[in-house]
């Protein structure tokens, strides 16, 4: 396997040298915290022994989200919390999807534009719901922004996992979309793309960025029915803080070119893409996130704010999420070297004056 921290530490250099001009700070610490992640030049935590005291440095996960091997705990935690707000109704899945011919303000005003998207297609989804003459309430929408295809461009879009349900709050009712002969239907996907456009394109204007001379008329959304939504909250969950690729995809690094795999989404077939080290190296960074932002985000009554309101639901409908939730993956135990007992983190945060220098002196009272 090929680690994207041994192409940076070898292609860096000529990487910052042809894109440093282009670089925001956020991505250039992306670079550096994947580069260095569990390297003994990362900062480092102390871990002891229960049985025989011993003792000694490991380093510490850059904890960044682009990165491929850091918060894998963190993805299974915000799935376990989606699914305990599942509630009885049939799933949709909804994305809404940028043109190409916006995608340059998307890069350069990534703060404005990536948080719009996300915003206008709630209200989208809000709209159509309190218009259509089964729900009239408020829906609830469970939304992750994707920022890559299979072939790692730069191509944003917004997932929305909703049920096909609805709150009135005015009149205390809880209201679902009834199925037909062909099964449940939510909304036209044309008019949802029509709408998501006029709103994304209103507030591209109201941050006061120019729009492009030419964009299209017609914007592309999807609305496909996931059955129950498990299934639709653990393809999210997968790729929410995993970064754009999967070390075992990278297929080869050699000539100063990296070699990689992906899925054709029309074929279903595996296929190999092949770049400079330096634009592979960019276009992993294109990824990278404005510091702060949250790109999954719970809106109407499946909210964080409403754990109550889903409780009661749970209770008068006599439903119960906990038979959807996967098994837990707890983290494995770091084991001791000597006699293979659990080793425990006392001190964390610790920073590594020599990289050869892997053991240090005992405290004598640390907290934990």
């Amino acid at each position: 396997m090929i680690r994207l921290a041994a192409i940076i530490a070898e292609f860096g250099a000529d990487f910052l040298a042809q894109f440093r001009p282009r670089l925001s700070f956020d991505q250039v610490q992306a670079l550096s915290a994947i580069e260095h992640c569990r390297s003994p030049d990362s900062p480092m935590m102390q871990v002891q022994c229960s049985d025989c005291a011993h003792h000694h440095l490991v380093p510490h996960s850059c904890g960044h989200r682009l990165c491929p091997h850091c918060q894998h705990h963190e993805s299974q935690e915000w799935l376990e919390r989606q699914m305990q707000r599942l509630v009885p109704a049939d799933y949709f899945l909804l994305t809404f999807t940028l043109p190409a011919e916006l995608r340059g303000l998307a890069l350069a005003h990534a703060d404005i534009v990536l948080d719009s998207m996300m915003r206008c297609a709630w209200e989208t989804v809000l709209r159509f719901s309190q218009n259509d003459r089964q729900l009239q309430g408020t829906p609830g929408a469970i939304a992750v922004l994707h920022t890559h295809s299979r072939r790692i461009d730069f191509h944003p879009h917004v997932h929305l996992v909703v049920p096909a349900a609805a709150v009135d709050a005015g009149r205390r009712r809880w209201r679902c979309k009834r199925r037909g002969k062909n099964g449940t239907y939510l909304f036209n996907e044309k008019a949802l793309a029509k709408v998501f456009r006029a709103k994304m394109l209103a507030a591209i204007e109201a941050a006061g960025i120019p729009l492009p001379v030419r964009y299209p008329r017609e914007w592309v959304a999807h609305c496909k029915s996931v059955g129950s939504g498990e299934k639709a909250l653990i393809y999210l969950g997968r790729y929410l803080y995993r970064g754009v690729i999967r070390e075992d995809d990278i297929l080869s690094c050699e000539n100063g070119q990296v070699s990689f795999r992906y899925r054709n989404a029309q074929t279903g077939k595996s296929e190999k893409r092949s770049l400079a080290a330096a634009d592979f190296l960019w276009l992993i960074l294109q990824h990278v996130l404005p510091k702060r932002f949250r790109r999954a985000r719970n809106f109407g009554f499946l909210h964080a704010n409403s754990k109550r309101l889903i409780a009661l639901l749970h209770l008068l409908l006599k439903f119960d999420p906990s038979r959807f939730t996967p098994p837990r993956k707890e983290r494995p135990a770091m084991l001791c070297p000597c006699c293979g007992a659990v080793m425990a983190i006392v001190r964390t945060r610790i920073r590594s004056t020599s990289p050869a220098v892997i053991t240090i002196a005992p405290l004598a009272a640390v907290a934990i």
